[in-house]
């Protein structure tokens, strides 16, 4: 291994060398100034607050799921359980057999954010395990099991009638693919996105990190399009056509006052998706949203910039036709408690740890062995 490759494999200089990894402020800072224009002008620093009406807090942050989830046709999500952090293992069971739920399960934060404390779990036992430690309230789904999944930017303006899609990046998952000699961690190795995983997948994954794939046997290790969680986000904003602008705009607007966010989708192909055939929404973001697109690698940090001040420039002008329509900024109270709530929240969300043992029904048997738990 040469020396620039050795020092492109150090997860230091992996972050460095690539400004998709820093940190949010480091990116953000340098515009800032923007914002605060538009602050000034709105003569509110929580202009966004009449963004999407219906949605707590617009959507910017600490809005509930589950709350958001009601608002979604019945057509284009997946069923959502909701469930207080201290809800008893037999009422979780009984919740998922009433409801005919399969496994695999998808357990994620009520109120979260860049795919922390998201978790698969394939039978009861990794269930109740994982539900076990959680110390904020969360959501159960069906994991949607479409191969694809893409983040859509929809803008609309109130005075309009029609809206827009304004970004789209497409997600691979965190996949390996063996070469009959390698194991899974000396797989991941050779990417040096991935190398940056390796501390949470050594606890996550435990002895699966020393299988050997056979030749050309692939394995997607992380099964949800997270950035934070080693996806590759790639800009597909090319694609977007009339036919999928027109779905999307119908979808959107069948929301109650939702005017601008990204919609999270999987689905089977393209070619189904704008025909309106086998897809799902399995998130949708509000206010707070990142055109994501960005993050494709082949960007710049100015094509970032540039894409943030145009979206913010939109949710400035959202902001300021739903406000002439009587609907309130975030008052300044507001704001300053939602933001305090959520580094409360963060934090939480940080010290939410998954670990996969090495028999992993054994430890959770002995702790709720009087349940009948179905696999």
């Amino acid at each position: 291994m040469t020396l620039l490759k050795k020092i492109k494999s150090i997860p230091f200089f992996i972050k460095l060398f690539n400004w998709e990894y820093w940190p949010f402020a480091v990116v953000y800072s340098p515009i800032y100034i923007v914002w605060c224009w538009y602050s000034l002008k709105a003569k509110s620093f929580f202009f966004f607050g009449a963004s999407n009406p219906t949605i707590k807090n617009s959507g910017f942050l600490m809005e509930s799921k589950k709350e958001i989830d009601a608002l979604l046709p019945d057509q284009y999500k997946p069923l959502t359980l909701f469930f207080s952090f201290d809800t008893k293992p037999e009422i979780i069971i009984d919740g998922i057999r009433a409801n005919k739920l399969n496994y695999p399960l998808i357990i994620k934060p009520d109120i979260g954010m860049q795919g922390k404390a998201v978790v698969k779990v394939n039978n009861g036992y990794e269930l109740i395990s994982a539900a076990s430690r959680f110390s904020v309230d969360y959501i159960i789904q069906p994991f949607v099991a479409f191969p694809k999944e893409m983040g859509i930017f929809y803008v609309r303006y109130p005075d309009e009638e029609k809206g827009k899609i304004t970004g789209i990046v497409e997600k691979e998952f965190l996949t390996v693919t063996g070469d009959g000699v390698s194991t899974i961690e000396q797989l991941l190795n050779q990417t040096p996105r991935y190398i940056l995983q390796l501390p949470v997948l050594r606890k996550t994954l435990g002895e699966r990190m020393n299988t050997i794939l056979k030749r050309e046997e692939e394995e997607v290790l992380v099964p949800y399009g997270n950035h934070v969680r080693g996806s590759l986000f790639v800009d597909s904003t090319y694609k977007n056509n009339a036919q999928l602008e027109a779905l999307i705009d119908k979808v959107c607007k069948s929301v109650n006052g939702f005017y601008y966010g990204r919609l999270d989708i999987r689905f089977n192909s393209f070619e189904e998706l704008v025909a309106d055939k086998n897809w799902s929404i399995i998130e949708l973001n509000g206010a707070g949203s990142e055109p994501t697109h960005m993050y494709d690698p082949k960007h710049s940090l100015f094509f970032a910039w540039k894409e943030i001040i145009r979206h913010w420039k939109m949710l400035y002008e959202i902001s300021m036709q739903n406000n002439k329509k009587g609907y309130s900024f975030l008052s300044y109270s507001d704001g300053k408690k939602m933001l305090k709530d959520n580094t409360r929240l963060v934090k939480k969300l940080d010290e939410i740890k998954f670990e996969m043992p090495n028999n992993h029904r054994a430890p959770v048997l002995k702790m709720n062995s009087h349940l009948n738990i179905a696999r």
